[in-house]
């Protein structure tokens, strides 16, 4: 037995590879020498994720303009879609569906493709659940695309893109699912959450339960800029749906939760035998770096609840989910990451395991 540990995705990009992406943006540079910026970020990236002694590791998100907007390209999309409020006033808004078919313009088994090419270490791939593409569609009906044909296109192309993943050698897959604490923010009776968690379990029918083993659902209350659009909003009413969902791993921010021990009392009672929860030891928004003995001490008393045998350990959230997100250093973000794999470690070796 042992406690495993896991990145949720994003790093933050080098300063390089931001020039590159702008120089590109006005045409300054060609796609030939912004690809070479992207390999480049790439490969440093999965190199300093091995230096950090990680057993498993991600790309990075370095080629993704944000965890969220990935597929859309080609799409025939306006900007006004829905709009998300942060907490320190910044919002980010998502692009409006204008025409049908929907259908992923990138996937991601790209980006596994690319990153085995770096190393032999098993890599984990986020991708975005269906539940937040499903907000492109706008509230008034596009014309002669139903709300029903959008579904039903979404939820294609959503299985499709975790079956590519896992067929092109992930580990595992995990399903960033960050609008679901946001949503009781937008509908505290929970409808739409329900809704969300239904919407995402008709994607996951479309694996056996081994597979949704390796499948599993990250919850956060947001993390960009250093701020957040929904930590007001308490887990109690979002932790019984969100078990709901039939995947076998569930990453869950915690080490900037306020009550961690009740919180993971309620987690303890809703984990099923076959789940694997990974908890938060790491704040990717507060810029100071936790130590090993900080990150051991958080593993113990999450161990203290939840059994060893089901207990994972991860970020609370990306340090960079968007591409333009600078507020944290790269060098910090890889010393964090440091700091939970040999805080997880040292924790395990306190429980004898």
């Amino acid at each position: 037995m042992e406690i495993l540990t896991e990145p949720i995705g994003s790093i933050p990009r080098p300063p390089e590879l931001l020039r590159a992406v702008a120089a590109s943006q006005a045409q300054q540079i060609s796609p030939a020498m912004l690809e070479s910026a992207y390999s480049e970020a790439l490969r440093d990236t999965i190199k300093r994720f091995e230096q950090t002694g990680s057993q498993v590791i991600t790309d990075g998100e370095q080629t993704k303009p944000s965890f969220a907007t990935y597929p859309l390209s080609g799409l025939n999309l306006a900007p006004d879609g829905v709009s998300i409020p942060f907490a320190d006033g910044h919002v980010r808004q998502l692009p409006r569906l204008t025409q049908g078919p929907f259908r992923y313009g990138v996937h991601a088994a790209g980006y596994v493709k690319a990153a085995r090419g770096y190393t032999r270490l098993p890599i984990k791939q986020a991708v975005i659940s269906a539940s937040a593409l499903s907000l492109l569609y706008p509230a008034a009906g596009i014309p002669g695309y139903s709300l029903e044909a959008f579904t039903a296109d979404l939820i294609n192309e959503a299985t499709s893109d975790i079956r590519g993943a896992l067929d092109s050698g992930a580990a595992s897959v995990q399903i960033d699912f960050t609008e679901g604490r946001l949503s009781l923010k937008l509908d505290p009776s929970g409808n739409l959450l329900r809704n969300f968690v239904a919407l995402n379990n008709q994607v996951l029918d479309g694996f056996t339960p081994d597979e949704r083993l390796r499948i599993g659902v990250h919850v956060c209350p947001g993390g960009d800029h250093d701020s957040t659009h929904s930590a007001d909003v308490d887990y109690a009413g979002l932790l019984p749906d969100l078990f709901q969902m039939n995947v076998g791993r569930f990453y869950l921010q915690m080490a900037s939760e306020r009550d961690r021990k009740q919180v993971l009392r309620l987690v303890s009672r809703l984990l099923r035998p076959h789940q694997v929860v990974f908890v938060g030891v790491i704040d990717p928004i507060n810029p100071v770096v936790e130590t090993a003995a900080q990150v051991r001490d958080r593993v113990l008393e999450a161990a203290s609840i939840v059994p060893v045998n089901q207990l994972g350990t991860t970020d609370d959230c990306g340090f960079s989910p968007f591409a333009d997100d600078t507020s944290t250093a790269r060098d910090i973000a890889f010393s964090k990451i440091r700091a939970r794999v040999e805080g997880t470690a040292l924790a395990a070796r306190d429980l004898g395991i």
